[in-house]
């Protein structure tokens, strides 16, 4: 049935296809078609805008018109048939977007032991990651991978600095990566947020820096386990710019 309510409509002369919208739909009611974001169902659409911000170019936007009022069924059924879909094309396939950062994929991990050596011996082999995107703000609250998981949020400059990060920390894990200081603190929250309350999270380990900026992080995971309302087990590892642990201390929403 028709009503009028707010919607998402797409300006397709600012819209370049790039895709950061997609993945910001938890409803998954926006898909890149011929170069292009499209509502490709207006029951998919809550109209709350949560992908307003991540659009570049400005091309989104919420209006009031007639449409079909939003279906939480039918989200579910379009959610399930996505994830029955099969493995999307690898990253040196062109995708419509030309970017193939924001497609969801999960890998079968070889334990980062099994990859010790030289460079030179490990070369092609298989990290310990067992998805994609990593990006916190790629990654949908939907991702099948963030189900039940053991959560790492860690920051940008921390992965680089910890040389064992494979080993210690990413086996088992599901990895979500950003930097507090020049990222969006505050899409940040609202992300994390929503994947603690929806996809049952069983534990978040964060990793960061000792410098001061990368503390942001800290306070970004408190204020989303705040506002998501759940209790999950949460602990911080803090690391010094030469990647030695300082301090494991136990965070509290």
């Amino acid at each position: 049935m028709k009503i009028k309510r707010k919607i998402i409509e797409i300006d397709e002369e600012l819209c370049d296809g790039c895709g950061q919208c997609v993945p910001s739909c938890a409803e998954g009611a926006l898909e890149v078609i011929d170069g292009k974001a499209k509502v490709i169902s207006d029951n998919l659409c809550d109209g709350l805008g949560a992908c307003l911000g991540d659009c570049p170019q400005g091309a989104l936007k919420i209006i009031e018109r007639e449409a079909e009022d939003f279906d939480e069924e039918a989200v579910t059924e379009h959610l399930a048939r996505q994830e029955q879909k099969p493995a999307p094309a690898q990253p040196s396939e062109t995708l419509p977007c030309g970017c193939p950062s924001a497609q969801i994929q999960t890998f079968s991990a070889v334990p980062a032991a099994a990859a010790a050596g030289s460079v030179r011996e490990t070369s092609g082999t298989p990290s310990a990651l067992s998805h994609w995107p990593i990006k916190i703000r790629l990654i949908p609250p939907t991702a099948p991978y963030l189900k039940g998981a053991d959560v790492l949020i860690l920051a940008d400059c921390a992965a680089t600095a910890y040389r064992s990060l494979h080993q210690d920390l990413l086996e088992g894990r599901v990895v979500m990566m950003g930097c507090p200081k020049f990222d969006d603190a505050e899409l940040y929250v609202e992300r994390l947020a929503q994947v603690f309350q929806t996809a049952g999270i069983k534990s978040i380990t964060c990793l960061r820096m000792e410098v001061p900026c990368c503390s942001g992080l800290t306070t970004i995971i408190k204020k989303a386990l705040k506002a998501s309302g759940q209790a999950i087990p949460a602990e911080e590892l803090v690391i010094s710019a030469r990647g030695k642990i300082l301090e494991t201390i136990a965070l509290a929403a």
